[in-house]
């Protein structure tokens, strides 16, 4: 397949692009600088790769949760190359979890099934997590996408840390370590990233299960509606 995928969620801007057997990849700063530097980026690796937008199979983006910034900025390409691909119907888009693809992220690092709770820094003292099950080779998530403080972090009902098959994946880790639960911190832990990459990854299977859109319905996955804390709020974060 011929694919193109890129994640700004993160402080780590992700791009890769698919064509045949042959991947290019290219990192950089993300969040808010990517803004500036995603677009030349893109279309610097295609030219690489010898390929149009108009031949690629499917656009596949981070849609989040992660930096606000990053995610409008990765949606608005997502949807600004589709459109602009010259080809009719134009290209369709993938939009993808980030902590499925930090999952991916650990799995490929790891180069075993397994199971992940994911966890990114949210920033505001808070840390976005999901819960997944690698399983008929696809992950399953046994607990959705949310919010919440270190503390309130744990693994799924019924879930035991001790049966060795649980790994801590994702960059929360070194933000709140030591705020996290005594059980979650003897847990395995992988540094890992919604790569570009990753999302390569996940593609054939989430495009076979038809969850690609087209780009007028692709959107950021913001999980919470607040960007920034009051002056009170940041206060009462730091006593804490």
């Amino acid at each position: 397949m011929n694919l193109l995928a890129f994640d700004t969620s993160t402080d780590q801007l992700s791009i890769a692009v698919q064509h045949g057997r042959r991947t290019w990849t290219h990192t950089g700063a993300g969040g808010a600088q990517a803004s500036a530097t995603l677009i030349p980026a893109v279309l610097e690796l295609l030219a690489q790769a010898g390929l149009a937008p108009a031949e690629l199979d499917a656009i596949v983006f981070g849609r989040g949760p992660g930096s606000f910034t990053g995610l409008r900025t990765a949606c608005s390409v997502a949807q600004g190359l589709a459109f602009g691909a010259r080809r009719a119907g134009g290209v369709p888009v993938l939009p993808v979890d980030t902590l499925m693809a930090v999952a991916e992220e650990a799995r490929l690092q790891n180069g075993a099934a397994m199971k992940v709770l994911a966890l990114l820094d949210a920033r505001m003292s808070e840390i976005y997590g999901a819960a997944y099950v690698w399983e008929a080779g696809g992950w399953t998530a046994v607990h959705g996408i949310s919010v919440g403080k270190p503390e309130q972090w744990a693994l799924p009902t019924g879930e035991d840390a001790e049966d060795g098959k649980w790994i801590l994946a994702g960059n929360a880790w070194a933000a709140y370590g030591e705020r996290l639960p005594a059980l979650l911190s003897s847990l395995p832990r992988i540094s890992a990233l919604p790569t570009a990459s990753a999302l390569l990854s996940l593609a054939p299977a989430l495009l076979a299960a038809g969850q690609a859109v087209p780009a007028d319905q692709a959107l950021p996955l913001y999980i919470r509606d607040k960007v920034a804390q009051t002056t009170a709020e940041r206060a009462a974060a730091a006593e804490n």
